[in-house]
């Protein structure tokens, strides 16, 4: 099947041809056709299996050219959102339409200048919409087609409250299209409340495939992590890498050794502000860094090319992140390699990754892969 056989207008399709996409993922084969319906979804799916379009490309077909704001997608994190503005932006040159970013850390009144505009389209976080919402520079009531991503994440981070009080600002003729990769309970109510007999789209929940992705498991103590880390890297040369820590401190603590040992490193995370993150994303994207050591929330959205090796210096918290870092490398058919350091301590969250993607982690004192990747200079 192809994009067109989904009826997704030949000019898109050759839009998205020229950025190498042209098999739709299974996510899409379902999803399209549903949002093209009008109806009220429910989308599980894990992160990877290509959301962003699924949402965005009936969406967009279905708005409108008129200075209307129509459509309302929220997303979790600043990242997140700037990954669907930039999908979003590939399309609306085609369609005509203009979609805007409204995220915290950017300039307020350039966004509320640029709301003046009335976009089609706005892409947001919950805590800059409600302050825009606030100083009323921002009008909802024309909204009738939103989209709430990663939506068990705003849970996560605590912004469904948030999440509820902009969906009453929105058209009450509207349809709602709810995206998670799990489903608890908060988010059922969540459902409950604002959505009308929605179609349950359920994708691969139980099924992992990172056939690209070689895993390993480096059994270690605590008081070795660092010094094996630095051998890995030095051993594998890699082009790209993502190294993740559960907390920022470690995250600041662990770039600063690794920028003592020469490595072309730096840091992401939470405290950091919107302009620092661009900056040093900027210099991850143009391989002008070899390493980003980064904490899972700052990561959240991230989709860059080149990305050959993934590190957990700490153990993820469940399956779900764990997916989620490795699916930072072995993307558009390349190989990646996923590292993950285990202590003592971390045995139990371990055995629950295995469990939640149907495989035993490969358990290795050493993680070389042959043919090892170009070094670059540091």
């Amino acid at each position: 099947m192809k994009f067109i056989d989904l009826k997704v207008r030949e000019e898109i399709c050759e839009v998205l041809k020229r950025q190498g996409i042209v098999k739709p993922t299974q996510v899409q084969e379902r999803v399209i056709p549903a949002t093209r319906s009008g109806k009220d979804l429910i989308v599980q799916a894990k992160t990877g299996t290509g959301k962003t379009l699924a949402f965005l490309l009936p969406t967009i077909e279905r708005t409108k050219n008129v200075p209307a704001a129509q459509v309302l997608i929220i997303a979790p994190t600043r990242e997140l959102a700037t990954q669907i503005s930039k999908v979003a932006q590939t399309i609306c040159k085609v369609t005509g339409l203009e979609n805007i970013l409204i995220s915290g850390g950017k300039d307020i009144f350039a966004e509320k200048n640029k709301l003046r505009r009335t976009p089609q389209i706005i892409i947001g976080t919950p805590g800059r919409l409600l302050d825009h919402l606030r100083r009323g520079t921002i009008q909802l009531k024309s909204v009738n087609k939103i989209v709430i991503d990663e939506a068990d994440e705003l849970l996560k981070l605590g912004f469904i409250e948030d999440v509820e009080n902009l969906l009453r600002e929105t058209s009450a003729d509207r349809q709602l299209i709810l995206c998670s990769a799990t489903m608890p309970v908060r988010i059922r109510q969540l459902a409950a409340e604002f959505m009308k007999k929605p179609q349950e789209i359920l994708i691969d929940t139980k099924v992992v495939t990172l056939e690209n992705i070689k895993q390993v498991v480096v059994k270690i103590s605590p008081d070795k992590k660092f010094t094996q880390l630095v051998k890995i890297l030095q051993e594998e040369s890699p082009y790209l890498a993502i190294i993740f820590c559960g907390r920022k401190e470690t995250t600041s603590q662990l770039a600063l050794e690794l920028a003592k040992k020469k490595f072309a490193v730096d840091e992401l995370h939470g405290d950091l502000t919107q302009q620092q993150r661009n900056f040093v994303l900027k210099k991850f994207r143009d391989a002008e860094l070899q390493i980003l050591v980064a904490t899972d929330i700052a990561a959240r959205g991230l989709d860059i090319e080149g990305v050959t090796h993934i590190i957990s210096y700490d153990v993820p918290r469940d399956v779900e992140t764990y997916i989620h870092r490795i699916g930072r490398t072995g993307r558009a058919g390349e190989q990646g390699t996923a590292i993950t350091f285990v202590t003592p301590n971390d045995t139990e969250r371990l055995v629950k990754i295995e469990r939640g993607i149907k495989k035993q982690i490969s358990v290795s004192k050493t993680t070389s892969t042959k043919p090892r990747h170009q070094a670059r200079g540091k």
